[in-house]
């Protein structure tokens, strides 16, 4: 009976390893946002990971991205296209003390360049209003150095209507 009990409880655990990383079902967006009415989009930045990933977006659509930090420690979302992603990779490489307790010069990019990126504390959330881009692939990373290297690179997929 304990082998048998075992046995159930080790195919319990595998299927719920299974299931948990299985990525959600595309969403039913039967209204795309707007700027007057944005779509909600949730994420969740963990160590080191985004919930939910793929995050489903409408090429022209406004969202209402609502990111929470629940990791320990500070994380970036970086929502662009490969120019973004490079962008902001060499930014905060730049920007990274040289030194343990050294002051980090600010990360910064050209204002023209596009995307988005949030930077928050651990524990941390916060709103923001965007409009997808109408054409293009889109990379959901976080660019602070190690980060994407640890598996904290997110997918973006396209809802078609």
């Amino acid at each position: 009976m304990l082998l048998i009990g075992l046995g159930l409880a080790g195919a319990l655990v595998v299927l719920g390893a299974t299931l948990a990383g299985a990525p959600a079902p595309p969403p039913e967006v039967t209204r795309p946002g707007t700027a007057d009415a944005p779509r909600p989009v949730n994420v969740i930045m963990r160590d080191y990971r985004f919930d939910p990933t793929p995050v489903y977006l409408v090429a022209g659509e406004t969202i209402r991205l609502s990111v929470v930090n629940g990791g320990l420690v500070e994380h970036e979302l970086v929502l662009g296209d490969a120019a973004v992603q490079l962008a902001w990779s060499q930014a905060d490489a730049a920007a990274t003390p040289p030194a343990p307790f050294a002051t980090a010069p600010p990360a910064s990019v050209p204002p023209d360049l596009g995307g988005l990126r949030l930077v928050l504390a651990s524990g941390a959330a916060t709103n923001v209003d965007y409009l997808v881009p109408a054409a293009g692939s889109l990379q959901m990373v976080c660019q602070l150095p190690g980060h994407a290297e640890r598996g904290m690179v997110g997918q973006v997929a396209w809802v078609t209507r």
